[in-house]
């Protein structure tokens, strides 16, 4: 495989060697958001844009309609359009739409950023002011995978305009499983990169390496983690000390307890909000991206990930993680046994409906 890597480990970071690569744009510029805000961050990129479209640059943005309602509902969207570049938002949520309620459900919570196809950017970083000093994973790459990220924003950008149903549905079916930049979709033939994940995970031999901002794992993985452990793979997970839903924290802890107790190792990272989502098997195999390990992803989202076998990249993760268990407080069995016994009882009642949230 002839490519590329180079990671970010911050929001900002990421967002530096993003906007440079902007800037060095001679034929296109396409981008895929889940969160895009009007605000100082977003409005850089947006200069950049502009600024490409009067050069002659063909600039494509996906946004999706929820994760970035604020910049849908503002008076950029027209102004962009009069300027020559090109703006989609996916999954538009409208009082019109509520016989089809369920649909909304279906957001498109990919990142990519594609330059001159060929450079590419993808991670968990949103682009937003608060997310600035948050540890979140991106990278840039470069060869022949960025073929794949453009064929991929491609079928998305299609889908996301066509408003009839049976063309949808055509295009849907047509959703191709890459090699290395694996897709997910809400439907049950187009779940590539959950079946990947699941086959790495199940072929593990010696260690399992999660790091997470959203763990909630259903009975069914919860069940393959517990084995993974039982048969002497060491399975090491980090999650943020807080999470921002309450309810998403609980349905969490939930599943501590059974994987506590099979050997799984779980810890808690300290110093500020942690997004990465990347998973490191066997020193041979890793993946970084947008994919959560909750049911969103897992059913409702669209989402993408990098799946990678280069010892250099997979090594880099693997630093990454070590680096990050330096400032994480482990939890324990013995711990957790002592946990309030109120928290037991909310963990208990959430339990066996942690597989639908």
């Amino acid at each position: 495989m002839d490519s590329s890597y180079e990671f970010y480990t911050t929001s900002k970071e990421a967002w530096n060697a993003m906007l440079e690569s902007c800037r060095q744009a001679v034929k296109s510029i396409d981008m895929e958001q889940y969160i895009f805000a009007d605000d100082e961050i977003g409005r850089k990129f947006l200069e950049i844009f502009r600024r490409k479209a009067g050069e002659g640059v063909r600039v494509r943005l996906l946004m999706d309609a929820a994760g970035s309602y604020g910049f849908y509902k503002s008076s950029i969207p027209p102004e962009l359009t009069k300027l020559g570049i090109e703006l989609r938002f996916f999954n538009i949520i409208s009082p019109w739409r509520i016989r089809n309620f369920f649909s909304w459900f279906f957001r498109n919570h990919r990142k990519t950023l594609i330059v001159d196809d060929n450079i590419g950017f993808t991670g968990g970083v949103g682009i937003g002011d608060y997310m600035k000093n948050w540890r979140d994973t991106s990278g840039k790459i470069g060869g022949e995978i960025v073929k794949e990220m453009s064929e991929s924003f491609l079928e998305m950008w299609n889908l996301s305009n066509d408003k009839n149903l049976s063309s949808r549905l055509r295009k849907w079916r047509a959703l191709k499983k890459h090699k290395n930049f694996i897709t997910n979709a809400p439907y049950f033939k187009k779940r590539f990169l959950h079946k990947a994940l699941i086959r790495a995970i199940n072929c593990a031999e010696e260690s399992i390496l999660i790091t997470n901002p959203y763990f909630v794992p259903d009975h069914h993985l919860t069940k393959i983690l517990r084995r993974a452990a039982l048969r002497k793979v060491d399975v090491q997970i980090i999650l943020p000390d807080k999470i921002d839903v309450l309810l998403l924290a609980t349905a969490s802890h939930a599943s501590f307890f059974d994987l506590l107790k099979r050997g799984v190792r779980i810890f808690k990272y300290q110093p500020e909000v942690l997004h990465a989502k990347t998973l490191v098997i066997d020193d041979a195999w890793a993946t970084y991206g947008s994919f959560n390990f909750d049911n969103r992803s897992f059913y409702y989202n669209y989402e993408a990930n990098l799946v990678s076998e280069d010892l250099a990249s997979i090594q880099a993760l693997k630093r990454h993680f070590q680096e990050d268990l330096k400032h994480c407080r482990e939890i324990t069995l013995s711990e957790w046994r002592k946990r309030p016994l109120l928290q037991k009882i909310i963990e208990l009642l959430v339990s066996p409906i942690r597989g639908i949230l």
